[in-house]
């Protein structure tokens, strides 16, 4: 089901009913003060929602619980029934700017974002898009203000294109039953239509926007304040299986294959490892670092695209101390 945008952004409208999959969104519900990760985690991953996850030792750490949509995420984060999640970067700063105690303490990628057409279509970019419908995932979806900046890159305007919200999952089939020209999505919905052959790519951000972030790990201030060593233990995690993911292919690989798992994202894993080598930097992990630089530019953007209605201070949605403090693990897979 798509939304209408609350704030409109030129001609954004509902989207057709194309049947498809809810996209899966995981977030983490914090219930133990003693999360020691430093050993390898432990946990059974047939169930996921619901589940307490544990370290070696048997203490509570976290318990992760799945969203259909970003409303019903970014409504747990705003109550504090959740206490960590990946969120669009442009969402965490219009949650700080209203009064909601959050914080970014990590990045979760770099690039993986493409802009996706018809085979049979003349577009050799953007600018030949005009009068045409593109898919975007929500409002606040870096993936909508990488359509903006190359909007202004090939001189169309808000009144050139329609844009239309839907799920990302829906994308591939409003694209190949033409109720959409093209679409903005990260992977690995991009690639899906591209194997399946109907489908190439018209934009990368890794060709057009080298320095794009999107998903941001975000922690409610409460937690930050009550147990700093949890939240840097986590922030340790992420960075070190950044790290870890880059190592090599198979590591890429056998992480695409856990990815695919039917309790997580419910994909084909020859499709997940197709977006991690096609070609290798695709989507990137290693550097999740939080660069202030990056960020002005992505709340500017945002607020130049009317997605956040005034400007808000880096400080004021971020928190890098814990990557500032970075103390690299070892990871290991349970068995």
């Amino acid at each position: 089901m798509a939304m209408r945008a609350s704030q409109q952004s030129g001609k954004t409208t509902s989207a057709p009913g194309v049947p498809g999959a809810q996209r899966q969104m995981a977030a983490m519900t914090q219930v133990g003060s003693a999360m020691d990760m430093s050993g390898g985690m432990s946990m059974d991953m047939s169930d996921v929602d619901g589940k307490v996850i544990v370290n070696d030792a048997g203490e509570k750490l976290a318990m992760f619980n799945k969203f259909s949509g970003w409303p019903e995420l970014k409504e747990a984060m705003m109550s504090g029934r959740i206490k960590a999640a990946y969120l669009l970067a442009p969402m965490v700063m219009d949650l700080a700017d209203h009064g909601v105690p959050v914080k970014i303490v990590a990045l979760g990628h770099r690039s993986g974002a493409v802009i996706m057409t018809r085979v049979d279509s003349k577009a050799r970019n953007l600018g030949d898009l005009r009068g045409k419908r593109i898919a975007i995932p929500s409002r606040f979806a870096v993936d909508n203000i990488y359509v903006h900046r190359l909007m202004k890159k090939y001189g169309l305007t808000d009144a050139d294109v329609t844009l239309v919200e839907m799920p990302p999952p829906d994308m591939p089939a409003a694209l190949y039953a033409s109720a959409v020209d093209a679409y903005a999505t990260g992977e690995p919905f991009g690639a899906m239509a591209q194997r399946q052959g109907f489908a190439r790519i018209l934009h990368m951000t890794r060709n057009d926007w080298p320095e794009y972030i999107c998903c941001v790990l975000a922690v409610r201030q409460e937690l930050i304040d009550r147990d700093r060593p949890t939240v840097q233990r986590l922030v340790d995690n992420v960075l070190a299986a950044g790290q870890w993911l880059e190592s090599g292919s198979d590591h890429r690989h056998m992480a695409a294959d856990l990815a695919a798992r039917k309790e997580f994202f419910n994909q084909d894993s020859t499709l997940i490892r197709y977006v991690m080598d096609n070609p290798k930097d695709r989507v990137t992990y290693g550097d999740l670092r939080l660069v202030k630089s990056e960020f002005d530019q992505l709340m500017e953007l945002a607020y130049e695209d009317k997605i956040l209605t005034r400007r808000v201070p880096y400080k004021k949605y971020v928190d890098d101390s814990f990557v500032r403090n970075y103390s690299p693990i070892t990871i290991k897979l349970a068995k």
